[in-house]
């Protein structure tokens, strides 16, 4: 049969004064490039065939990366006889609340954080994942992505998409030219912070960096402390910090901070093209870190996939005009550490139909198909790294499969909502904008934990 998946892509409309949602796009059934009579069907057997059946996908993705994710499941709808309509939206984090509440919860939702999913397990939305599900994520996945979709026991979500967060972006023509060496640790990167201050003049500063992003203005600056903690504690403590364990006021978390602040706050290392420290904030993430193209700075802290918003004719690669080096360790020779995150992809109910499209996204074959497309990885086990579409993402993509690599899911994400996507995120702003100091600001922040 013709591939009859549809996308509908819904978006705030506060621009335009409302508060409402508008309907954004909305595509008509449309035949996919290399799906219908084209599709090779052998793969997809398994799942079975649901002819006249439909599936509902809700997720944040929208634009491009929404079209990928269509062209990704076509040959899937296509062998299996499923009407699969991806709805995307950047509220759904918020709307699937008010959906699930109302009796209207999708079939599917590719969910972005473990906090989330938490709360919509406790809530009684979310149904087990079925035996197809688990048994690809235990072929493909570690025990600890598993365990990300695991609650008290019972597993409900398949992870999907990841990032490698920490990475240094700079540029390879102003390191060549200044003499600058990628620094091997965490005091090599402060000194070579120092020594790029010699070129302080004008808009230039070491460091650009960018927290707005809108509602969550603020997690850019949770990601920098991640990476500190990770680093300085070990995964040990951090796991502890995630839980509450471990307070944010402890001498542990305390360390890392004061190692973000050193640079952070210093208005001889920030903001590179933007202004002083006080212009973090209304910088948005996506533009932090363009003011390594104008010259204005020499390096961005932010994930793996910021590739994305370098632009049209920007080549990012070792000897492009942009590339990137993890955040290093705090002595040569540790071992190596990453924080990152991911998507889930839980049930609203059991139905065979849901269950197979559910199975599917939990697949090396789906993991395959997407990266194919370009600008995402996953840390799939049974993910061929040729396929992704950049040296960075191949290489993000060995990160994640390596045998030593220790990694771990961003803290704020997986924390409480009262502090992972509130108070923490709202506390990075008022640190760097001079409310709170970092004492005030951890008391503070261990005052919402519940």
């Amino acid at each position: 049969m013709s591939s009859t998946l549809r996308r509908r892509l819904i978006a705030p409309a506060a621009a335009l004064g409302a508060l409402s949602l508008v309907l954004a796009g909305c595509a008509a059934a449309t035949e996919e490039p290399g799906a219908g009579g084209d599709a090779d069907c052998a793969a997809y057997e398994q799942y079975g065939t649901f002819e006249g059946e439909s599936v509902e996908l809700y997720a944040t993705i929208i634009d491009v990366e929404a079209d990928a994710m269509v062209e990704s499941i076509a040959d899937f709808e296509a062998c299996t006889g499923i009407d699969v309509e991806y709805v995307g939206t950047q509220e759904a984090e918020t709307q699937i609340n008010v959906r699930a509440a109302a009796g209207d919860a999708p079939d599917l939702m590719i969910i972005p954080q473990p906090g989330l999913l938490q709360r919509l397990v406790a809530d009684g939305y979310v149904v087990a994942a079925p035996a197809a599900v688990e048994a690809n994520v235990d072929e493909f996945w570690s025990e600890s992505w598993k365990g990300y979709g695991t609650i008290d026991g019972t597993f409900y979500a398949a992870p999907l998409m990841a990032s490698v967060k920490g990475y240094i972006w700079y540029s390879p023509s102003d390191f060549e030219e200044n003499g600058y060496e990628i620094p091997t640790t965490w005091d090599e990167m402060v000194a070579l912070t120092d020594q790029m201050t010699e070129r302080n003049e004008g808009p230039y500063r070491p460091w650009c960096v960018g927290f707005g992003s809108g509602d969550a203005t603020g997690w850019v600056g949770t990601d920098w402390v991640e990476d500190a903690v990770l680093r300085t504690a070990g995964p040990e403590a951090y796991d502890q910090w995630v839980t509450g364990d471990l307070a944010f006021s402890s001498p542990e978390i305390t360390e890392a901070f004061d190692l973000v602040g050193d640079i952070l706050l210093n208005p001889e290392y920030v903001n590179g093209g933007f202004g002083g420290v006080d212009s973090i904030v209304s910088t948005s993430f996506q533009d932090g870190g363009l003011a390594i193209l104008d010259g204005n700075c020499s390096m961005h802290h932010q994930a793996s996939f910021y590739e994305a918003q370098w632009g049209d004719g920007v080549t990012v690669a070792p000897d492009g005009d942009i590339w990137a080096f993890l955040t290093p360790p705090i002595a040569e020779g540790d071992p190596s550490a990453v924080t990152g995150g991911g998507e889930f992809v839980a049930a609203f109910n059991d139905r065979e139909a849901t269950g197979a499209l559910q199975a599917y996204m939990s697949s090396d074959t789906w993991a395959n198909n997407r990266i194919a497309l370009g600008g995402v990885i996953s840390a799939n086990k049974g993910l061929d790294p040729s396929l992704a579409g950049s040296d960075l993402a191949r290489q993000s993509v060995e990160i994640l499969q390596g045998e030593d690599t220790i990694f771990r899911f961003d803290a704020s994400d997986l924390m409480p909502a009262e502090v992972g996507t509130s108070s923490f995120w709202t506390g990075m702003v008022d640190w760097v904008s001079g409310n709170r100091s970092t004492s005030e600001l951890l008391t503070f922040i261990d005052s919402t934990f519940p």
